[in-house]
């Protein structure tokens, strides 16, 4: 009988099927020769003591036991072509997911996206980092994909009571994603794998009888008896159904300004707010693994740091080893700052969004806009960035040890943040409250992580999109918004994700309540 292990071993023996072998046929006193196969479950690593560890749950099978090749494959869709349809706002992981379970039950998806495909953002993203130029309608956030595509592509979740995260993996893995998703305790796809999954995942919608159409941007959501009837486009198009998923995303601005416009109920939410640190790899990789280089059998190190600052959280926030920082601004006059990383993880920086949790009542001074206090609040720093950094995409920057000390960067050496910096005190940027909790905390994270501060870190700012700051409230049972029938807020931009697993997981669910409720 197959037996289950939980074991050890070091870097060398995890990355080495022959060491691992020995090292198991030691474990359960076989010989190596009657190891048939080993399935990796799960893999982690331990780097709480001097002599790191990786953590591996494996399957071993010996000779003469049943072993076979499990291949992940996808689930069994129909034509929808002419079946009842169901208009999805948005092809971020909400959209698109919602888009395949809704083909998997037998409804036919018209995904409406406001920017282009993965291709087409390409020439987008270079002129916006070459030439500081932001198409509002394609960027970093903005296109298919949505703002995982381009910014990471990180797949671990905190939200697993939420739904199945194995059938989000396994559904990715039948896409083209690495099996090694499935095994990882922190997941991760990369940036220049993620776009050809996306494509294939809207070549399978359109397959299927579904519709893709993108820079196809809402403008108007038709509403009789507070019951959905469709929407308009840009080009004054109308496109009629009486379900519609919203999963526009954390920064569709204009779609929360619809929605308060036409009073459809929304509401403010708290988000995180702050600045992006980047080191040099090297200086993580010495902090976390306590040696001065860290091998090759060891990747690049994350790192995952979280304080308490005058009754505040104040953490570390899509954290991208060996990655870098990217402009992600959705308008003229606004800088915006994200991270990601490569598949391999292979630059020499690591990044780390810095952020100090907010409450509703740090609004107050935007109260005036009701529900979009929080969302101009958001605006307003954004705006400053903008207009303190040169009036470009230039982000400001200041050294870290100069930041806590309120101290103007003399220079500021080149970053991964290829629009440039500009050397900005940053407490120019935030409210004096929020500068005060930040400059208190790196001194704080310096404490914790011997090395993390130092005027070798540079800040960028701000790291402002971290989540949405506005909720759309919806039944808890149906998925259904509370005033409008027939409308289902989804994923990250109604406050009900918050990354791609999540989201993803979310816009299944939407598409199984409508089913449910077509019944």
């Amino acid at each position: 009988m197959p037996r289950e292990l939980l074991l050890q071993v070091t870097p060398e023996t995890a990355a080495n099927e022959v060491l691992l072998k020995d090292y198991l046929s030691k474990q359960i006193k076989v010989s190596p020769n009657e190891i048939q196969h080993i399935t990796i479950l799960k893999r982690s690593i331990d780097a709480r003591q001097k002599a790191i560890k990786i953590n591996l749950k494996v399957i071993i099978y010996l000779k003469g036991e049943a072993f076979q090749e499990t291949k992940i494959e996808l689930p069994i869709y129909k034509d929808v072509s002419k079946a009842q349809e169901v208009i999805v706002v948005g092809a971020g992981p909400a959209g698109l997911f919602a888009a395949l379970q809704l083909i998997e039950l037998g409804l036919k998806p018209i995904v409406l996206e406001r920017g282009k495909d993965v291709r087409g953002r390409r020439r987008d993203l270079k002129a916006i980092n070459r030439e500081h130029i932001v198409n509002e309608d394609s960027n970093y956030c903005f296109g298919e994909g949505g703002a995982g595509t381009y910014s990471d592509g990180k797949l671990y979740t905190r939200s697993k009571k939420r739904g199945d995260v194995t059938r989000i993996l396994e559904l990715l893995v039948a896409f083209g994603a690495s099996e090694d998703i499935l095994v990882e305790a922190h997941p991760h796809i990369g940036t220049n794998k993620l776009p050809k999954i996306i494509e294939d995942i809207r070549n399978k919608i359109i397959e299927f009888g579904g519709q893709v159409l993108f820079e196809t941007r809402v403008s108007d959501i038709l509403v009789k008896n507070n019951e959905v009837e469709g929407i308009v486009t840009q080009n004054g198009d109308k496109i009629l159904a009486n379900k519609l998923i919203l999963a526009t995303g954390h920064s569709a601005r204009d779609i929360f300004e619809l929605l308060d416009k036409k009073k459809i109920f929304i509401e403010a939410k708290p988000f995180a707010l702050g600045v992006r640190a980047e080191h040099s790899q090297e200086l993580i990789d010495s902090i976390q693994y306590s040696c001065d280089y860290r091998g090759e059998h060891l990747p690049p190190a994350p790192y995952s740091i979280v304080k308490q600052v005058n009754g505040r959280g104040m953490y570390s926030f899509c954290m991208c080893p060996g990655g870098v920082i990217a402009p992600c601004a959705t308008s003229p006059g606004e800088v915006v700052t994200n991270g990601w990383s490569p598949s391999k993880r292979d630059q020499s920086t690591a990044n780390s969004g810095i952020v100090v949790e907010l409450k509703l009542e740090d609004f107050k001074p935007f109260a005036k806009f009701g529900a979009l206090a929080g969302m101009e609040f958001q605006k307003s720093i954004e705006q400053k960035a903008w207009y303190l950094a040169g009036q470009t995409q230039k982000a400001p920057a200041q050294r870290m040890i100069d930041f806590t000390q309120s101290k103007v960067s003399a220079d500021i050496p080149k970053t991964s943040y290829v629009p440039g910096t500009t050397s900005v005190e940053m407490g120019q940027v935030f409210p004096g409250f929020l500068t005060q909790i930040m400059r208190q905390g790196f001194q704080e994270f310096g404490k914790s992580m011997r090395g993390y501060l130092t005027n070798e870190a540079i800040l960028h700012a701000p790291e402002s999109r971290t989540s949405s700051p506005v909720r759309i409230p919806r039944d808890p049972i149906s998925y259904e918004h509370l005033q409008i029938k027939g409308l289902y807020p989804c994923g990250e931009g109604a406050g009900y994700a918050g990354g791609i697993i999540s989201a993803a997981i979310d816009g299944e669910k939407c598409a199984l309540m409508i089913a449910e409720a077509l019944k």
